[in-house]
């Protein structure tokens, strides 16, 4: 029972923990390096994360100044951004690539704030299908008499419970992301 509990458990901590990744790719209006993980860049034929050919850094709120190790792939990396999702402008000057983060307009937050809510919603149903994943391995485990009807009942106790804390931080993770949206 308690290697059924342990496994579950374990896949629900992913499940909150992707959904802190899914948030901090999130544009908020404020300038972070975790908005370029997802973006690649063409590095001698191979698609290569962006962190992993240049140093990104944000000496303002507003702004991203990111310094490639390699000059020549300044344009390269502009590309990227400007393909990418996030509806950025990237200005260089041939050595440093700069991206003013432009402040977000009111509708734009509402939508953000919805797609939050979105993620956010998969990541529960996710915590609630391993918590029948779960249970029904605590039923095949009482039907195959490795357990008794007590501790199936404790261990169906047990995972509501698991259960019940992760969606808790899920909702605690939306609120904040929801706070960091909604400021101007």
């Amino acid at each position: 029972m308690d290697s059924v509990l342990k496994s579950h458990e374990d896949r629900m901590k992913k499940s909150v923990k992707n959904l802190e990744e899914e948030f901090n790719n999130l544009r908020t209006g404020r300038a972070s390096a975790s908005l370029f993980d997802k973006i690649r860049v063409d590095y001698y034929g191979s698609p290569t994360p962006l962190n992993q050919v240049a140093n990104i850094s944000v000496p303002e709120a507003r702004l991203v100044v990111i310094q490639p190790w390699d000059k020549s792939l300044i344009g390269e990396i502009e590309k990227a951004i400007q393909k990418s999702e996030l509806s950025l402008n990237p200005a260089s000057d041939g050595k440093v690539i700069r991206i003013s983060i432009p402040p977000l307009t009111e509708d734009r937050r509402k939508e953000l704030v919805k797609h939050a809510k979105q993620i956010a919603e998969q990541s529960r149903v996710a915590v609630r299908n391993i918590r029948r994943d779960a249970n029904d391995d605590l039923k095949k485990q009482e039907k195959d008499s490795e357990i008794s009807e007590d501790d199936l009942k404790r261990g169906e106790d047990e995972v509501q419970k698991l259960t019940d804390s992760y969606v808790k931080q899920i909702d605690e993770l939306l609120d904040a992301k929801e706070k960091e949206i909604m400021e101007v």
